[in-house]
């Protein structure tokens, strides 16, 4: 096991996964543990804790994503990458401790499934893994423009890039948006590439007028085949939780 000493410190960094690696090389070297890792721009300061700043080190990042593909194994990068796309509170400890001690046992520690930590991160992973692949199915795409496609979606993780590239593979002709509310950041492509931005200031035109009457079409053919006595809003919220109604045009949902 990672022999390191936990130290009395929270560390703040951007937020980022290269943010995160470079901390864990910090680590690795300085053989210490911190009592937690958070963004800063999430962190609330008290007198209780001390902080210290740690800034992102591309070479750092680099050496240390090179070194979990080489001594670890690619699959240890694949869990750990997906567990920080999670909304888990202390994901940045457990995939810390996940790697640290990967440098040290090796490939078997993806089988060390009792460690809380390594457990912790294997959950996480399948979390936005299992969040995304519902949204595959789930995500309703209006015209706002020709051609333009535009999405929004209200996800737990932060899912958006690996939901865009599914979308790019089945529609590599047609431009298109996926805005994530939770986090205003959108995905826009256009078909020759991709870039993810910040949707604070981003306007969304009004619909078409071709789409307005699909939407209409599509809201009265829903309406018309319900059987309000066969009605199971359990079972409807089993297979599509409630929390992802909003984002759906059979309950009327404006996109703006």
């Amino acid at each position: 096991m990672f022999n390191g000493n936990v130290i009395n410190k929270t560390y703040l960094y951007d937020g980022t996964f290269e943010g995160l690696l470079s901390i864990v090389f910090d680590c690795y070297v300085e053989k210490v543990i911190p009592l937690h890792i958070t963004p800063e721009s999430m962190v609330t300061f008290n007198f209780l804790e001390e902080f210290e700043i740690k800034r992102t080190n591309i070479e750092k990042s680099q050496r240390i994503f090179n070194g979990i593909v080489k001594n670890i194994s690619y699959d240890t990068l694949y869990h750990s990458y997906y567990a920080f796309l999670s909304n888990e509170k202390e994901k940045e400890i457990h995939i810390l401790n996940y790697l640290l001690n990967g440098f040290v046992i090796g490939p078997k520690i993806n089988t060390m499934l009792s460690l809380d930590f390594v457990f912790a991160v294997h959950q996480m992973h399948k979390k936005v893994l299992g969040e995304s692949h519902r949204f595959k199915g789930l995500l309703r795409f209006i015209e706002i423009g020709h051609p333009l496609l535009y999405a929004s979606i209200h996800p737990e993780h932060n899912i958006l890039e690996n939901l865009g590239q599914h979308f790019m593979r089945r529609l590599p002709t047609q431009n298109f948006i996926i805005h994530d509310k939770n986090r205003n950041l959108a995905f826009i492509y256009n078909t020759k590439g991709y870039q993810i931005v910040d949707s604070s200031s981003l306007t969304i035109p009004s619909l078409s007028e071709e789409e307005k009457n699909y939407q209409t079409l599509w809201t009265t053919f829903f309406e018309t085949i319900a059987i309000k006595e066969r009605t199971n809003p359990r079972l409807q919220m089993q297979y599509m939780p409630k929390k992802y109604w909003q984002d759906l045009t059979e309950l009327n949902h404006s996109p703006t």
